[in-house]
């Protein structure tokens, strides 16, 4: 994905003139004025979906290869014994490295939290670090296709490869819900994903599955704690508006019961690096403006001049700022204490627009 860069002009569209409106220019786009919103409809095309239900975790997930792990290298009694692991993004990293433990050398290769995973390149560090890897993780959708190229390209075989769209069987396809690449919002995949990875590894390596169990067990207790956090802000906050600049925070906003309305042709194509619709431009001003917004979910590693003009519009309307990243940021930080964080900042955003300040 390539960052916008170049300043597009909008012109404003309201279907009930019929023409179009110039208006005044914030960081090279045009913008409404609140007068103008009056024929704009500020209901989008609803992105929110049933909740979700993915397969139990199998003892043998749908991979994309068949051949049997490569048994770890390291020899001796099960307490030497290190698996080599490979993370395509560090917040797979993360988890499968609590799971494994001493047990595991994990290499995350996307964890600058200033890299934008979407404009991802690999380099040859990471097709050796791959080559070398007896389990690899990739979150596929679209999302990290640069890794898959590079699994057996080598013409190694016998690797453990957990291919996490595959598994939860989300497919490019679908849109900006169904064909999410952002996984790792969604509550039920990660937890869905923890399971295959703790499999993965007992058949990697049987002699630790004791383990590796009780790792797994404390990390699942840890989930459960970060995600009764969801719960909270479900009670509290259900129906609340919301925006985002982007498709990042669709799954989180479903969890959480929240009303997601900013334009999805307009976060689809943030996502995507394209110039959105002038009409999603317009209207998604317009609701950042109209007094109904809640919160502006502002993800951090695609900022472009549009995206940084609707923040700009949401802290002078008042609407609450909460920064989300693509990535693990800090990268020192565990899974659960960077996704903890975004919650916090979600309920704090949340609550103080419900104190009117």
């Amino acid at each position: 994905m390539q960052k916008l860069t170049r300043v597009t002009k909008y012109a404003i569209v309201l279907g009930v003139v019929g023409g179009l409106i110039a208006t005044g220019v914030v960081a090279g786009y045009v913008l409404s004025h609140p007068s103008l919103c009056a024929g704009v409809s500020l209901t989008p095309t609803p992105t929110s979906v049933a909740p979700v239900s993915a397969p139990a975790p199998a003892a043998t997930p749908n991979l994309p290869s068949a051949a049997a792990p490569r048994a770890p290298t390291a020899v001796g009694s099960p307490s030497s014994l290190v698996i080599q692991v490979v993370a395509a993004e560090n917040f797979w990293g993360s988890l499968v490295s609590q799971i494994g433990g001493t047990h595991v050398n994990v290499t995350s290769i996307i964890s600058d939290p200033n890299t934008d995973p979407h404009e991802y390149e690999a380099n040859d560090t990471d097709a050796k670090a791959i080559a070398h890897a007896q389990y690899i993780i990739v979150n596929n959708v679209g999302y990290d296709d640069w890794a898959t190229s590079l699994i057996g390209a080598d013409g190694k075989t016998g690797q453990t490869v957990l291919n996490v769209g595959d598994s939860l069987g989300v497919k490019v396809t679908g849109g900006i819900v169904t064909g999410n690449p952002h996984l790792w919002y969604n509550p039920t995949y990660v937890n869905e994903t923890v399971g295959w990875m703790y499999d993965n590894l007992t058949a990697i390596a049987p002699s630790l599955t004791t383990y590796f169990t009780d790792q797994y067990n404390n990390v699942t207790a840890s989930l459960g704690v970060l995600y009764e956090e969801v719960g909270h802000i479900r009670h509290h906050f259900a129906g609340a508006e919301v925006a985002a600049t982007e498709s990042i925070f669709v799954y989180l906003a479903n969890a959480t019961d929240l009303d997601l309305v900013s334009p999805p042709a307009f976060m689809e194509a943030v996502a995507e690096a394209n110039d959105p619709p002038d009409q999603s431009v317009v209207q998604f001003e317009c609701q950042l403006m109209s007094g109904n917004v809640h919160v502006l979910a502002f993800n951090a590693q695609t900022v472009t001049p549009l995206t940084t003009s609707m923040k700009t519009i949401a802290q002078e309307n008042n609407v609450s700022v909460i920064s989300v990243t693509e990535t693990i940021a800090p990268p020192n930080y565990t899974f659960q204490v960077w996704m903890g964080a975004i919650l916090y900042n979600l309920y704090v955003g949340l609550d103080a627009h419900a104190l009117g300040e």
